[in-house]
């Protein structure tokens, strides 16, 4: 049984751990930088060796307890994928759990957003992405990694931060005022206050690590650059865990580079952060 952060029993069970941390390995869309379904690996690996006191916070979260159930893998095609993990979510939001998910691929994200935005009405899908991903369909599927958030910008109330690349068509389905390009973020931070001043209540974030600029977070399929820094990315997270009933987040892409360790431990310590926001 893998474990988050090498925690021992009973932080590690699934009747004591407030937290579900549902591994969904898929790399089955991607179109350039192969790798993702070896992402959740070198995350647990690199969490073994991370700190669990949070000094920012002063908390230690992993006593809320985090359950790694069986990853969600073998799947033939997108379509297959998107039900799986569609009907894995709905099962996992009668648990009472808080609930997280970590990639594969961002279009790992469909299913659970369709899942989450049926129980909770108005939700926010709160996106952070290099990429718009509002593509109806790419490549023959509507489950393309291309079309991450198109369902979402249908049915949900979609803010998406950290855009620095996308197709000329994407556009008449972005609603550019909750839209928070990199290049008109980098040198303020009045976008914060202002995309969450956008939210409901409730809100599910959904983070492909794209959106940090590829000097951090270079092990991704398409690592663009420009994006968003370590301490500007952790200082809006804890803002919008603060002021919003987060419900739920995914997080996505991590491709790693063979001899290269610093991406999965970022993504292992940002994981651990938004559990201390979170909770603390």
């Amino acid at each position: 049984m893998k474990r988050f952060a090498g925690i021992s029993d009973p932080y590690a069970t699934l009747e004591n751990a407030k937290i579900i941390l549902q591994a969904i390995p898929y790399d089955g869309t991607s179109t350039w930088g192969k790798g993702a379904d070896k992402g959740f690996d070198a995350f647990i690996e690199a969490s073994e060796n991370m700190e669990l006191f949070d000094i920012e916070t002063n908390y230690e979260v992993y006593k809320k307890g985090v359950f790694i159930p069986k990853p969600l893998e073998g799947f033939k095609t997108p379509e297959q994928m998107f039900q799986s993990t569609y009907r894995q979510t709905l099962k996992w939001l009668k648990s009472g759990k808080f609930l997280t998910f970590f990639g594969g691929e961002h279009s790992i994200s469909i299913g659970i957003i369709k899942a989450f935005y049926e129980q909770f009405e108005k939700l926010t899908i709160l996106h952070l992405d290099a990429h718009a991903d509002l593509r109806p369909n790419y490549l023959g599927t509507p489950y393309n990694h291309a079309c991450a958030v198109h369902d979402a910008s249908l049915n949900t109330n979609l803010i998406q931060v950290g855009i620095r690349s996308m197709d000329v068509s994407e556009q008449k389905f972005m609603d550019k005022n909750k839209t928070y390009f990199a290049h008109t973020m980098y040198n303020n931070n009045d976008w914060m206050a202002a995309s969450i001043n956008q939210m409901t209540e409730n809100v599910y974030i959904t983070l492909d690590l794209d959106v940090l600029d590829p000097s951090i977070m270079p092990a991704t399929g398409t690592p663009e650059p420009g994006g968003m820094n370590w301490y500007q990315i952790n200082n809006y997270l804890q803002a919008v865990f603060e002021k919003k009933n987060v419900i739920g987040f995914d997080m996505v892409e991590l491709a790693p580079i063979k001899g290269l360790n610093a991406p999965q431990y970022l993504a292992a310590k940002l994981y651990y952060k938004m559990l201390s926001y979170k909770f603390k």
